[in-house]
This record gives C-alpha cells, sequence and structure tokens, in this order.
C-alpha cells in the first residue's frame, strides 16, 4: 500500500488516501477495493442470525410498529456506521496509516481505557452471541433428526452439544480455503430458502395481524433489532478497501446497510403476517417468549414452509457461528499474541472460543433471546452508539485545536453525538431497571 497525500489545488482534492499495489514481476498493478465488494461485506456482516429473533420480538407490537423501530434503529446503526468510518479515515491520513481495526480505532483516540472497555464489549458480545447460536442450532437441529427418524424430541443438550461439535470440529479440522467455500455453499442456501419462504409465506398472510398494532411493545423489541442490524465492527476495513475514498465509503456503508434492512422488513410482515390468532391462542403459554418460527417450523402454516424455515433458520445460525468463531479466536490470537499453529496449538485456542458457550447454552437451553436481547443492550450499546459518538467527539475536538482538515460524514454536529449517546445510555438504563424490577 502506497500512501497518498491529499492534494488541495483551488478545487481539486485527491480523494484517495493511499493505493493498494502489486508487484507482478514487471510492474506495479492499481488493486482498488470496489464498492460492490464491500456493500456485499456490510451487508453479508449484517444479515445472520439476529434475523431469526426478530418475529418473537416484534409480534407483540405489531407489524406497523415494528417496522417504524426497524426503520429508526437501522437510521442509528447508519449514523453510527458513518462515524465509525469518519473516525478511522482521520486516524489514518492524520498518522499514515494504510489500515486499523476497530479496537486500534478506539484505542488510538479514546486510550488504554477505552480500548479495555471495548475490548470488553466485544468479548461479551462475540460469547453472548455464540450462546444463543449454538442453543437455537442445536434445537433446530435435534427437532429436525427427531422428525426424521420418527423418535420423541431430544433433550436439549444433545442438539446443542451435537452442533456446537459439529460445526466447531469442521472449523478445527478443515482448512481455510474449504471453510470459506464451506461458508459460500451455506451463504447460497440461505438467500435460495430466504426467496422461498417468502414467497410461501407471502400467501398465508392473515389481515387480522397486518391491523393490529401495541406501540407500547415495541420498546422491548430494540435491543434485538440493534443486534440484527450491527455491522460496524466492518466499517474500518471497508475504509481500507476503498482506499480511504469518502464519496464510495459513504455509498457502501449505505448501500450495504439498505439491503439487510429491506429483508428485514419484509421477513418480519411476512412471518408475522403468517401467524393466526388461533396459532397464537394455543401455542403461548404466558410464561416464556413466544417464538413464531417455532410454529411454523412444526407445520403450523403448511409443511413445506415449515421445511425451508428450518433450512433458513439452521443455515442463517451456521454462516454466523463461523463468522463470530473467527472472530473471537482472531481476538484471542490478539491478546495471547498466538501465531497460528498446528492441531496441538488449536485445541486450547477452540476449546476457549467453544466450550464456554456449549457450556452455557447445555445448562440453559431457553437463553436465545436472553443472550440477544443483553448483547444488544449493553454490547452494542457501546460499539455501536457511545464508542463512535466519543470517538467523533474527540477527534473533532483536537482537530478543531491544531487547525488540520477534518472530513466529517455526518452532519449534525455535537447535537448528533449527544443524541447517539443518550439513545444508547438510554437503552441501558431501561435494561438495567427492568433486572431490578424482576
Amino acid at each position: 500500500m502506497v500512501p497518498i497525500k491529499t492534494v488541495l489545488q483551488d478545487s481539486e482534492q485527491v480523494t484517495r488516501l493511499f493505493s493498494h499495489l502489486e508487484f507482478d514481476g514487471k510492474k506495479l498493478n492499481h488493486q482498488p477495493g470496489s464498492v460492490l465488494g464491500s456493500t456485499a461485506l456490510i451487508a453479508g456482516t449484517t444479515v445472520g442470525a439476529g434475523i431469526l429473533a426478530l418475529p418473537a420480538v416484534t409480534l407483540p407490537s405489531g407489524i406497523v410498529p415494528s417496522t417504524s423501530g426497524l426503520i429508526a434503529v437501522w437510521l442509528y446503526a447508519l449514523v453510527s456506521g458513518l462515524l465509525v468510518a469518519e473516525v478511522t479515515l482521520n486516524m489514518m491520513r492524520a498518522e499514515g496509516l494504510p489500515s486499523i481495526g476497530f479496537l486500534g480505532v478506539v484505542e488510538k483516540i479514546l486510550g488504554k481505557l477505552g480500548a479495555r472497555i471495548a475490548g470488553s464489549a466485544y468479548l461479551f458480545m462475540h460469547y453472548a452471541l455464540l450462546v444463543a447460536y449454538v442453543t437455537k442450532g442445536g434445537e433446530i437441529l435435534g427437532a429436525a433428526a427427531a422428525k426424521v427418524w420418527g423418535v420423541q424430541i431430544l433433550p436439549t443438550w444433545v442438539g446443542t452439544t451435537t452442533f456446537t461439535l459439529l460445526f466447531g470440529g469442521i472449523m478445527y479440522l478443515g482448512r481455510e480455503k474449504f471453510i470459506e467455500k464451506l461458508n459460500s455453499a451455506f451463504v447460497g442456501i440461505v438467500i435460495v430458502s430466504f426467496l422461498g419462504l417468502l414467497f410461501l409465506a407471502g400467501g398465508n398472510i392473515q389481515s387480522t395481524q397486518l391491523v393490529f398494532q401495541d406501540w407500547s411493545a415495541l420498546g422491548s423489541a430494540i435491543s434485538v433489532m440493534s443486534v440484527a442490524l450491527f455491522f460496524q465492527n466492518v466499517v474500518p476495513l471497508v475504509v481500507t478497501q476503498l482506499e480511504g475514498d469518502a464519496g464510495k465509503i459513504r455509498q457502501s456503508i449505505f448501500i450495504g446497510s439498505v439491503i439487510p434492512l429491506i429483508m428485514f422488513l419484509a421477513w418480519n410482515a411476512v412471518i408475522l403476517g403468517s401467524v393466526s390468532p388461533d396459532m397464537l391462542y394455543s401455542a403461548s403459554d404466558g410464561t416464556s417468549v413466544f417464538d413464531p418460527l417455532q410454529i411454523l417450523r412444526a407445520g403450523g402454516a403448511g409443511e413445506w414452509l415449515g421445511v425451508l424455515v428450518s433450512i433458513f433458520s439452521e443455515f442463517a445460525i451456521a454462516t454466523s457461528f463461523i463468522g463470530f468463531v473467527y472472530g473471537l479466536l482472531d481476538l484471542f490470537k490478539d491478546i495471547f499474541l498466538l501465531a497460528q499453529g498446528g492441531l496441538s496449538r488449536r485445541f486450547p485456542l477452540y476449546s476457549l472460543v467453544l466450550f464456554p458457550p456449549m457450556t452455557l447454552g447445555t445448562l440453559n437451553p431457553s437463553i436465545f433471546f436472553t443472550a440477544l436481547d443483553y448483547t444488544g443492550t449493553f454490547s452494542i450499546s457501546v460499539l455501536g452508539g457511545i464508542m463512535p459518538a466519543l470517538m467523533s467527539w474527540k477527534q473533532r475536538q483536537e482537530q478543531e485545536n491544531l487547525d488540520s482538515i477534518n472530513q466529517p460524514l455526518v452532519p449534525g454536529g455535537k447535537v448528533t453525538l449527544i443524541v447517539m449517546i443518550g439513545v444508547a445510555l438510554a437503552m441501558m438504563g431501561r435494561q438495567i431497571l427492568s433486572i431490578y424490577h424482576q
């Protein structure tokens, strides 16, 4: 990577901070990242297993309120992503860095304390989501196995353990190229099954569900929506791929986050619309979170729809599981300064990543929604709300004092930053109060 100084001559401006160059033996070739590739990275990061929890948490409020809530949370995530891009861009420009990761940006701007807080939130998020994924993935796997073999429902710990050992074992034993191809195949299955179930579920929509509204129930769904729409951790990578070109970065973040939003809105509408009042009455016991997907997987709205929901759910979880296992592995390698070694070195690392979520999931199989709720409330509020706003605030102030060139990507000045922090603190306060009153 070759740094390029930003040149200002009248109205001309070099938009790139640096160039990706590769030497093929004869000459240097420019290898710029594409908007399409960066958009796909953001969209792929956002569309994960968080989508599975949406219908359960949005059902009490109804389609119209939850649609409004999703759009509002997306707008918050968009502003947050642009703030992360802004601070990364200005950091790389000021220090001549060709690349830097999310936690690296936090440490550079907010110091060691900020990095420790962000690192703790990052670690909590990965473990909590892995717990959610192995419990729900195990539950679906167990139900499918019981149906295929014609036996009674297996104990939940069997599904959780099998899911963890199966997919964790594949990652442990498989080469990186193989895992990459396998993950691509899983993503293909997710897309095809998603389109299929939208088509099938669209014909089962109940008119009563379309008109039902309870705006007071929307607040409890916001944390899970925040998890579903989280992508900020990959924004520094997008800044690097697009060579610091602010226009392309803004375009990628916007389009890359709009695609999942459209998917979530369509998914939320057809799933909520497919659940009839009779299903709600017969399945809800009032003691746990009612999951409409569980009813649909069991064939409550047709056998084929149940099969497609099961396939989509399992492979959406598998792709997210692979991504978060890799994320946690990289984090521990950085913490312990470990190099990639053979199977003997990898075993303790994989054990540290996989066994705690599997153990907790086995002890508490119904923890899926709780794990997502706490992740959204605390980790996402810190990483996607408070940290980007604080970093932008400090960086803008420092650059004003130094009279240096600052490139804000988000309008509104300090008011926007105060709103971002206020919303995050309100979410955390609401969760703490609900724990206190339990």
